[in-house]
């Protein structure tokens, strides 16, 4: 990240506390907000590295919260906070480079393994990136910056280095998913699970899509065993 410094938005007090309490124990300085409009107070003073963003904020919504901050700042890493995934917020928070989620209720372990693996993925240099694991952590640094080509060429070459593992394969299918071919996203995820019959992203999101309600989460990866990002219904999204 370009500053060690975190912003925590949510209006949990004790949401708010255990995740200072994480991330200052790491060496970071937290600040915090209760609401939209504090977030974008603080973030006019003051620039963040990372925002920790709850997306059922009172008044202004957690999306156009990620909105604003992508005006003033289109290298804030920004994890979503998320009891209740919202349908129609998947595609949108992709777009607006929000590809990390977590999941009430969490553990300070799982901050600390979210947080460490976003600082990680920022200090990546992209012209020697080589290897299977750090080409899928590219991809993601990549949408996170929006640059949806880059990112799934990254991902094509992650599975040109090694096809004998699941995390490529289901990635493509989320890509696919997002743009609203469920048919062929489900062949990458059918691709991913006869190499891993248990890599349960990508079960979980063959399941989704071959149910009549087609209702749930797109399972993008498992950073920390429950990254998650709310099902996608519309039809407009990176193309894959």
């Amino acid at each position: 990240m370009k500053t060690n410094s975190v912003l925590i938005v949510d209006d949990e007090k004790n949401i708010r506390l255990t995740l200072s309490r994480t991330l200052e124990s790491m060496g970071l300085v937290v600040q915090t907000g209760v609401n939209g409009e504090e977030a974008l107070e603080k973030l006019r003073a003051k620039d963040f590295g990372l925002v920790f963003l709850d997306l059922r904020l009172p008044g202004m919504g957690g999306l156009e919260v990620l909105r604003r901050i992508r005006e003033k700042s289109a290298k804030a890493r920004v994890i979503i906070i998320t009891a209740h995934g919202t349908i129609e917020s998947a595609v949108e928070a992709m777009k607006l480079g929000a590809v990390n989620f977590i999941q009430k209720p969490f553990t300070p372990a799982e901050i600390r393994s979210l947080a460490g693996k976003v600082m990680e993925r920022e200090a990546l240099d992209e012209a020697s990136v080589e290897d299977y694991e750090q080409l899928i952590e590219l991809c993601k640094r990549h949408i996170a910056d929006s640059r949806f080509e880059e990112a799934k060429a990254a991902v094509h070459k992650a599975l040109a280095k090694d096809p004998s593992k699941p995390e490529a394969y289901n990635l493509l299918g989320a890509f696919l998913e997002c743009r609203g071919d469920r048919i062929e996203a489900q062949k990458y995820y059918r691709a991913a699970l006869e190499i891993d019959p248990g890599f349960n992203p990508a079960r979980a999101n063959l399941e989704r899509t071959g149910s009549h309600e087609k209702s749930g989460k797109i399972e993008l990866w498992s950073d920390t065993g429950k990254k998650t990002a709310p099902e996608n219904k519309n039809n407009e999204d990176p193309s894959a």
